[in-house]
C-alpha cells in the first residue's frame, strides 16, 4: 500500500473541522504538534476562510447559559456551547473564528474565546466602577472585534456616547480599544453624531486594519483605522439608495467590504477592489422571485464570492451565486421569541488560541 506524501496528508487534515482535528493529535507525534505547527495553522486558516458559516446564539431562558448553533456550508448543523466560560454571556461581536462575550450579570466583564477549541481570554476591566457613561443602559453604542490571524493578535473596541447620570448623551464619542499583545486598554475622545440600528450594531467589519459599521441613516460607513486611532467616513455607491422598500447591510467578501442591498424583488451585491479609493463594483443582481414571501424579513449575515447566508425569522438560507440555486439550511421548529438574524452571527472556523 502506498504512502500519502506529508503536503497531500497536510492538505486533508487542514479540511477537518477542529474537534476532530484535535483528536487526531493522538495519532502519532508529528499529528499532535500540528496544531501548534505555524505553517500548518497558516494552512488551516486559508482553507476554512473558503468555507463560511453561520453562529446563532440561542438561550433557553434569562438564567440559563448561551448556546450556540453552527451552521456550516459543507458540513451541516451542529451545537457548540461556551459552558467553558463559567459564565452566563452574550456575544457581541465575531471575527475570524473568535467571538467577544460580555458578562450579563457582572457589567464590563468581557471574554475573547475561540468556541471551537475552548480557548479564552478574561479581559482585564477596562474601568473600575460600572458604566454610566455609555449609551444606552450602561452598555456600549459600538462592540467590535478585530482578529488578525496573520499576526496572531486581536483587539476589541468599546465606543459609546458619554452621559452624565440622568442626562442626554453630550456627543461625546469616547473610544476603548485593547490590544492583545499589550493586555491593556487605551482610550481616545472624538465628537461625533452617529446612530446605529440594531443590525448595523451587528455587522461589524474587519478589512485593511480597519473596522466598519454602516450607520443607521445608510449615508456612509463610519470605519476606525486600528493602527492610528482614527475615525472616518467611507462614501456608498453612488447606486445605493435607502427607504422606499430598500434596505443595506455591511459585509465582509474575501477580506473586502460588501454591501447588499436588498428590495421587493433584488438583491444588488456591491464589494470594494479598490479600499484606498473607494472604488466599488456591483459583481452580482439576484432576482429574489423564487422566496417572495420571505423577502421582508430577510437579513444577509455571512458571504463569499461563492455564497451568502441569510437569515429570517426561523430559517437560514444560503444562496449558491454560481448555481443560482437557493438552500435552506436550518430552522428553529419550536417558537423562538426572537428572529433568527437579531442573533446571528458570521463565523469560521480557526486554530488561533485567544491566550
Amino acid at each position: 500500500m502506498g504512502i500519502f506524501p506529508d503536503e497531500v496528508i497536510l492538505q486533508i487534515l487542514a479540511r477537518l473541522p477542529v474537534k476532530p482535528l484535535f483528536k487526531t493529535k493522538t495519532v502519532c507525534k508529528l499529528w499532535y504538534r500540528l496544531v501548534s505547527d505555524k505553517y500548518f495553522i497558516k494552512l488551516y486558516n486559508e482553507v476554512s476562510a473558503k468555507n463560511p458559516m453561520v453562529l446563532i446564539e440561542t438561550s433557553g431562558s434569562p438564567e440559563s447559559r448561551s448556546s450556540l448553533v453552527c451552521v456550516d456550508n459543507l458540513r451541516g448543523v451542529s451545537e457548540v456551547s461556551l459552558d467553558f466560560l463559567k459564565d452566563r454571556v452574550k456575544v457581541r461581536a465575531s471575527c475570524n473564528g473568535l467571538l467577544c462575550c460580555s458578562s450579563i450579570p457582572d457589567k464590563g466583564v468581557y471574554y475573547v474565546c475561540n468556541p471551537m477549541t475552548r480557548d479564552f481570554k478574561l479581559l482585564p476591566r477596562c474601568r473600575e466602577r460600572p458604566v454610566t457613561r455609555f449609551y444606552p443602559d450602561g452598555e456600549a453604542t459600538l462592540v467590535g472585534l478585530a482578529c488578525d490571524v496573520s499576526k496572531n493578535k486581536f483587539n476589541v473596541v468599546l465606543a459609546g456616547y458619554h452621559r452624565t447620570f440622568g442626562h442626554r448623551p453630550d456627543g461625546t464619542f469616547i473610544c476603548l480599544i485593547f490590544d492583545s499583545d499589550s493586555n491593556k486598554w487605551k482610550k481616545f475622545v472624538s465628537h461625533r453624531d452617529d446612530h446605529f440600528t440594531h443590525m448595523n450594531k451587528n455587522q461589524v467589519v474587519f478589512v485593511n486594519g480597519a473596522l466598519h459599521w454602516l450607520t443607521g441613516s445608510c449615508s456612509y460607513i463610519l470605519a476606525l483605522d486600528l493602527d492610528y486611532d482614527v475615525w472616518r467616513k467611507i462614501s456608498l455607491p453612488d447606486e445605493v439608495s435607502y427607504g422606499t422598500g430598500n434596505r443595506v447591510y455591511l459585509l465582509d467578501s474575501d477580506g473586502c467590504l460588501s454591501l447588499i442591498q436588498i428590495s421587493d424583488a433584488w438583491m444588488n451585491i456591491w464589494v470594494m477592489k479598490d479600499y484606498e479609493k473607494e472604488v466599488w463594483y456591483m459583481v452580482d443582481r439576484v432576482s429574489l422571485r423564487c422566496i417572495r414571501g420571505l423577502v421582508p424579513g430577510i437579513f444577509p449575515i455571512a458571504q463569499t464570492g461563492e455564497c451568502i447566508f441569510l437569515a429570517t425569522h426561523k430559517q437560514i438560507l444560503v444562496y449558491h451565486q454560481k448555481s443560482r440555486v437557493w438552500k435552506e439550511m436550518y430552522s428553529v421548529k419550536n417558537s423562538a421569541s426572537l428572529p433568527l438574524w437579531f442573533s446571528a452571527y458570521a463565523f469560521r472556523s480557526t486554530i488561533f488560541p485567544s491566550d
